[in-house]
């Protein structure tokens, strides 16, 4: 009789667990269409994902190496944002450079995240010996200048879009790794992780169908951090050279038109500073708004 009025209990927690993180997910969607800042951003993020979408598949931009016109020729209805020194649309060279950004932000968010959250929710779950492994791998890891990590990775692995990937994605896992640590240790105590214990679930249940839903806000709001920081990393790696090599990236055009100012060439510069502008700046007004509509720390301010 006991055991079973446990068993009641406990199934009776985990469908309140349940209906109360589908309250605040449906709370904080909500908060969002509200939030015309945050729709603004998200529709603007959403264009540049379409147009990267449509040069990868060749539908737009396809023929960006073609030339088009004389050398340098000024923006018109005719050279939408002129041409390069090869008569080449700049217009669609930041097209491509578009499809360079958003590849890079998605692979870059995507590997730092797989790694981040598996290795903190390892560590903050089983703790020991395991935690202090990992914690130290992370402090020292963390202790080599980002900037020398990120060009360390370049030279090894190679020039190109694989490589600027990997080396993002492995030298941005650090912050995340620690708060998804942190955050696992203050809830596998909670009520509804022993009373999934009681019915029988184990470490894995526990860990990867309890709690990591319970923090997935974090990873939300870190995905869209990491996003934005991969797009200005690649221009800033691709402008020293050591970056993105066959395709047109925004770090490649800026990097050509640092000369061309001289010339009073201002349009490839303008078109690529001002591409990355827009995303960036769409990413961090969204990541606001998420992290004001998801984090539970902040629903009663």
């Amino acid at each position: 009789m006991e055991s079973a009025q446990t068993a009641d209990f406990s199934q009776n927690t985990s469908k309140t667990k349940v209906a109360k993180s589908k309250s605040l997910w449906q709370h904080a969607f909500s908060s969002l269409l509200k939030d015309k800042i945050a729709v603004i951003a998200f529709s603007f993020v959403l264009l540049y994902a379409v147009v990267a979408l449509g040069a990868g598949l060749g539908i737009i931009a396809s023929d960006w190496t073609k030339e088009i016109g004389p050398s340098y020729a000024a923006p018109t209805f005719k050279y939408i944002l002129g041409t390069d020194i090869f008569g080449r649309s700049v217009a669609l060279k930041a097209i491509k450079g578009t499809q360079v950004a958003m590849l890079v932000g998605l692979f870059t968010a995507m590997l730092s995240i797989t790694i981040g959250v598996t290795l903190g929710a390892i560590a903050g779950y089983f703790g020991g010996r395991i935690d202090e492994f990992i914690v130290w791998f992370y402090t020292t890891f963390s202790s080599i200048p980002y900037i020398m990590l990120l060009m360390t990775f370049a030279f090894i692995l190679g020039k190109g879009v694989t490589s600027v990937c990997l080396a993002l994605g492995l030298s941005s896992w650090v912050s995340l790794c620690r708060l998804i640590r942190g955050e696992v240790i203050r809830h596998k105590d909670r009520e509804y992780v022993h009373a999934a214990a009681a019915i029988g679930g184990g470490d894995f249940r526990k860990l990867f169908l309890h709690i990591l839903p319970n923090v997935f806000h974090i990873v939300i709001i870190n995905f869209s951090l990491t996003f934005q920081m991969a797009i200005k990393s690649e221009v800033i790696l691709s402008y020293l050279g050591i970056g993105v090599q066959e395709l047109p990236s925004w770090g490649r055009m800026i990097d050509e038109a640092k000369d061309e100012l001289a010339r009073g060439v201002w349009w490839q510069l303008a078109a690529a500073a001002l591409a990355m502008f827009i995303i960036v700046l769409a990413f961090n007004l969204l990541g606001d708004a998420l992290r004001d509509a998801l984090d539970p720390k902040l629903k009663g301010k």
